[in-house]
């Protein structure tokens, strides 16, 4: 059984390396040892279909498809405006904007590549014309934009409840509230810090006059009402985690076609489409990820693993830094769904044997992936917002390690200080 479990990592290794697709090589590798194993390959389809045959995840499209609209309804220019009316003219103060921006937008699509984009195609002009260099701008929106997937609602907390069932949705997006802003607040600090030691521009040369704060705040109304509405609909009990996201698509269309009236059948019909595509890519690599994940429960790969760390008979603190360093590197270089089905089934036992709070640990395991969605190599952030601002990947590395140290040390305070997580879900009655 070691040979196998040894095989089961080693061939979805060597297949990565080679190029074959993350989903793809998760499900050959499973695959091809359960075939050594003499397991009937007949339980593979029901894996694929359970792995994907879930409740919960009938939000991740959903709350997609609003992110979708809601980045093509004109919301993000008026969050722009708004933002700085509210944070003025002053050196960051656009670095200030995009975070404030990447924030609010992030509680409404739960995805952090689609938080980005919005955020770079409006930001990053204005930025350029005030002095910011494009590497800088490209950097400081990639990782804010990661703030997407700790602020309710986020499509990776969906999937973390989906792989350990005894979290609620509520419970886990409660949670990560305060960490997400605080990890918003984190970047905030160096980049005001940086502006000034290399005289980025004022906010006012780029985006003219500030806007007045009440006129800006009624344009940007709508925008800031929809998290309020999914965040309070789903604490009112007035609908589930997955309604939240079909109501956050109907109030998406109405801004879009009726307030604003700046979204179209056309522009709709190309949100669908693009929407499907990203959420069929993510079911994809779920299903086949499922496959990887039942022939490891299988051979028992996970459990000899997990005794095998806790056999070294390190202490909790030690464990603590060593998980937070494999997840921060794994995210690195995968993305998270994939970080998830790998990682969670070794680390789950690890934690109960601690005693550690699982809700807890899943918001300390998702700001290492938020962490990891602007580090390269891989960084799908980064990679989005290169793309908009036309630049390598590999001009924006001296910006991107001060915000990855500045996250970093948003990172440990939850580590260590747990209630920073738990807290708000304990005063609303979703933990005791």
């Amino acid at each position: 059984m070691i040979g196998l479990d040894a095989t089961l990592f080693l061939a979805f290794v060597a297949l990565m390396l080679v190029g074959v697709p993350l989903g793809v090589a998760l499900g050959l590798s499973g695959t091809a040892v359960l075939a050594l194993h003499g397991t009937g390959m007949m339980a593979l389809p029901n894996s694929v279909w359970t792995g994907i045959a879930k409740y919960p995840l009938l939000a991740i499209p959903v709350f997609i498809m609003a992110g979708m609209i809601f980045e093509r309804s004109g919301v993000a220019i008026r969050l722009v405006r708004f933002a700085s009316a509210l944070i003025g003219e002053r050196h960051g103060g656009l670095g200030a904007v995009a975070c404030v921006v990447c924030m609010i937008l992030g509680g409404i699509s739960g995805s952090g590549p689609a938080d980005a984009a919005a955020v770079a195609s409006v930001m990053i002009p204005a930025m350029h014309k005030a002095g910011y260099p494009k590497p800088y701008s490209a950097a400081l929106i990639a990782a804010a934009g990661s703030t997407a997937i700790l602020i309710p609602p986020s499509i990776g907390f969906i999937l973390y409840t989906v792989l350990v069932p005894q979290v609620s949705v509520p419970a886990i997006f409660a949670a990560g509230l305060v960490p997400g802003l605080l990890a918003g607040l984190a970047l905030t600090l160096p980049n005001w810090w940086l502006a000034r030691r290399h005289g980025m521009g004022l906010a006012d040369a780029a985006i003219g006059p500030r806007p007045p704060l009440w006129q800006s705040f009624k344009e940007a109304g709508w925008g800031l009402m929809a998290p309020v509405l999914i965040l309070g609909g789903m604490r009112a009990g007035l609908f589930t985690p997955t309604e939240a996201a079909v109501v956050a698509v109907f109030y998406g269309l109405f801004v879009g076609f009726v307030v604003y009236r700046t979204l179209t059948l056309g522009a709709m019909w190309q949100a669908l489409a693009d929407a499907a595509e990203i959420a069929g890519t993510v079911l994809l690599v779920i299903g086949l990820a499922s496959v990887f994940a039942h022939a490891g429960s299988t051979l028992g790969t996970f459990d000899h693993l997990a005794q095998a760390v806790l056999r070294q008979g390190m202490g909790e603190v030690p464990v603590l830094l060593a998980i937070n360093l494999v997840l921060l590197v794994a995210g690195m270089f995968l993305d998270a769904v994939s970080v998830l089905f790998i990682f969670l089934p070794i680390l789950v036992p690890v934690a109960r044997n601690f005693g550690w709070d699982m809700t807890w640990f899943g918001v300390m395991f998702m700001m290492n992936m938020a962490i990891g969605q602007f580090t390269p190599p891989v960084a799908v952030n980064l990679l989005v917002t290169c793309r908009i601002a036309g630049i390598p990947v590999e001009s924006t590395v001296r910006w991107v390690l001060w915000f990855v140290g500045a996250m970093g040390i948003a990172l440990l305070l939850v580590a260590f200080v747990p209630e920073m997580a738990l807290g708000l879900p304990r005063i609303l009655g979703y933990l005791r």
